[in-house]
């Protein structure tokens, strides 16, 4: 997902207070209101302008309470703040009054711990403290009036003489009684409007709202909402929840609702999954809900109160994006690509450990937008800085490649995408970027080239050389036989020997890069196979070949690759030490393994370039002279080694000659 599509905090907080539930948001030591939803701006008595404020110079009919100084606690402390029943002093219209709250202040952390964010969230319970001090006053009226009938009970038992008087008294408490009926009829219309106000806000609730009555938490109050959640109709009222909904009974639903029944403490669910029967179908929805209890005249509970919220939809949108991202992260490694934001202001940057690496940098380190260009050859530096001012200008993306030196002064290249982001006011302020590592396809553009250049310079030289030879032929071929003819036939067959080595190393390299270079194993003498190879040189007597070792020796191996590796060691010392006219071909066995070596006693290599040699493409440049080769004949010779689960190596001192070797398993 590109960056720009995400929404801003304040913009998904605009979006969420769209809830009838009171809500607020509050940031900074000083409480500045972030977001109010029109519920929340209702109970203050305000409108929008409000938003931005300090709550101190938004609210100033609310600095003589406690609230201000319980928001700053919480903004130092991290901790949340519940209260029930809470009284508030608030002008509305003009009018100073009372009214009574149910909320939480929620500190909303971020990921270092601190404070980000105040969730405020409230609902008012002034007719249910209206609806208690009734029936408090009705209790204490009661009280009361047992108290002065005992009292009249009393005086009567005790003297008939003073009967006028109790009848008086008796008349006076019975004119008392029916001022109490008349006020216990209203307290009762009280009560019963305000049960039905209760039953209407569940039902009309646009919140999926339930009441749950009694220890067997009996339906009593549903709206369309919670039955829409539920999968189920009216026909629930009046039924024990365990048999309104039977599929809860392996869910832990129910073992909440005991606790909080038994406790009288609220209990809040967050994307808890519950599993319900909805059309004859089981589907699976998460709900975030509360229960809270309300308690009876007795002080326990007596009715459980449910508040849900449906949001599968927001669950299963946040895996799907979860997963997406997943799957992104997991292309981004396989293809060793690094990406980053850059805050264009600040130079701050947001890098994957991949993008950190292929600067040179650990994941663990600071990598910052200077750090970049600080990698970047010098050369390359405008050209980049022009191609980001260029697509920020054009809103495009930009891409080029370009070495980078590390600090450890290795050289790599990088290939780079990038695009701008804009803020609201349409600045670019950020740069999505990704990044891969193109060395190695850098590094074998440059073999390549150099292999291309080196085989069409040595494969020119021969097929120059037969072309002048056969065309003197062409002009001889009509003059008697002389010994011109045969010098020209023995060149001709010269450069047709060294075109064929040549293409002959080609195809091995080719085999080998298709994994095709089979191996045909058998049973041989190893000092009857060294004694005829080489013969070419033999047949020339300028070098002697001196073979030491077991002469009963037997390997099982690919006669033909071993006696190639061997011819290319021996061409090698002739070629490269000409003045060593005896080169010793030695053999040794161990338990586990054969060493083959060919020494000879010429110039000698750098010890600099020995781990090189065995390299695709590589060649020695021996003091300055040029020789002719691809440079595949010593890579060939470690494959067919590698191949046989052997060794191969080289050894060497100035002056004092070389020599190559390789291992394989007995």
């Amino acid at each position: 997902m590109n960056a720009q599509e995400y929404i801003h905090p304040e913009q998904l907080l605009s979006v969420l207070f769209q809830s009838p539930n009171a809500t607020a948001v509050y940031r900074g030591a000083d409480i500045e209101i972030v977001s109010a939803n029109q519920a929340m701006l209702s109970f203050w008595g305000k409108d929008i302008s409000i938003i931005g404020m300090s709550f101190k110079d938004a609210l100033p009919a609310l600095l003589g309470q406690p609230f201000l100084d319980i928001l700053k606690k919480i903004w130092t402390s991290g901790e949340t703040y519940l209260a029930k029943d809470y009284p508030a002093v608030i002008e509305k219209g003009g009018v100073v009054k009372t009214f009574y709250f149910d909320f939480e202040y929620k500190a909303v952390l971020d990921q270092n711990g601190k404070t980000a964010f105040i969730l405020h969230t409230a609902f008012e319970v002034s007719e249910r403290m209206d609806a208690r001090m009734l029936v408090k006053e009705k209790s204490n009226s009661e009280a009361r009036l047992s108290k002065d009938l005992a009292a009249l009970n009393e005086e009567y038992l005790a003297t008939n003489d003073q009967l006028v008087s109790i009848n008086d008294k008796l008349q006076t408490a019975n004119s008392e009684l029916l001022q109490f009926k008349d006020k216990m009829q209203e307290l009762n219309k009280t009560l019963y409007e305000s049960e039905n106000r209760f039953r209407s806000l569940i039902e009309h609730s646009p919140v999926a709202m339930a009441s749950l009555k009694g220890e067997n938490f009996q339906v009593d109050v549903v709206n369309d909402a919670v039955l829409e959640i539920w999968g189920k109709d009216r026909s629930v009222l009046g039924l024990p929840l365990h048999l309104a909904l039977p599929e809860l009974e392996d869910q832990p639903f129910m073992g909440i609702l005991e606790e909080v029944y038994a406790t009288g403490k609220s209990f809040y669910g967050q994307e808890l999954k519950a599993s319900l029967i909805v059309e004859g179908e089981r589907k699976d929805r998460y709900l975030n809900f509360v229960y809270q209890p309300i308690p009876g005249t007795d002080g326990n509970t007596g009715t459980i109160l449910i508040v849900a919220t449906d949001v599968t939809d927001q669950v299963y949108s946040r895996e799907k994006v979860k997963e997406i991202n997943t799957r992104l992260q997991i292309a981004l490694d396989a293809g060793n690509l690094g990406s980053t934001e850059v805050h264009l202001a600040s130079g701050k940057m947001q890098s994957t450990d991949q993008f950190k690496r292929n600067y040179g940098f650990s994941a663990e380190e600071d990598f910052a937008y200077s750090d970049l260009f600080e990698a970047i050859f010098p050369e390359y530096r405008d050209k980049v800085k022009s191609l980001v001012q260029e697509a920020i200008k054009n809103n495009g993306v930009y891409k080029t490649e370009y070495p980078v030196k590390w600090r450890d002064g290795s050289l790599h290249w990088i290939q780079a995408h990038g695009r701008p982001r804009y803020d609201e006011n349409g600045n670019a302020d950020r740069m999505v970027g990704m990044t891969a590592d193109i060395t190695d396809k850098k590094l074998f553009e440059q073999r390549k080239d150099d292999f291309l250049s080196i085989a069409s310079h040595e494969l020119k030289t021969p097929i120059t050389s037969l072309k002048a030879s056969l065309q003197l032929l062409d002009r001889m071929k009509n003059k008697p036989f002389s010994e011109m003819h045969v010098k020209l036939i023995e060149q001709s067959g010269k450069s047709v020997e060294k075109m064929v080595v040549l293409v002959d190393e080609l195809l091995n390299v080719r085999r080998l890069s298709e994994d095709q270079l089979k191996l045909e194993k058998t049973k041989f003498n190893l000092h009857n196979m060294l004694s005829m190879s080489c013969n070419h040189i033999r047949m020339e007597g300028e070098h002697q070949l001196i073979l030491e070792g077991d002469e009963n020796l037997e390997i099982y191996a690919d006669e033909h690759r071993i006696d190639q590796v061997i011819i290319n060691f021996v061409n090698n010392a002739v070629k490269y030490a000409p003045q060593s006219k005896k080169i010793h071909i030695k053999t040794e066995s161990s338990e586990n393994y054969v060493r083959v070596s060919v020494q000879d006693f010429g110039e000698g290599i750098d010890e600099k370039i020995l781990p090189n040699l065995f390299d695709r493409y590589f060649r020695v440049d021996h003091s300055g002279k040029a020789y002719t080769g691809l440079g595949l004949g010593l890579y060939i010779c470690s494959e067919i080694i590698r191949r046989h689960d052997g060794q191969i190596g080289a050894e060497s001192k100035i002056g004092e000659g070389s020599t190559f070797w390789f291992t394989i398993p007995v």
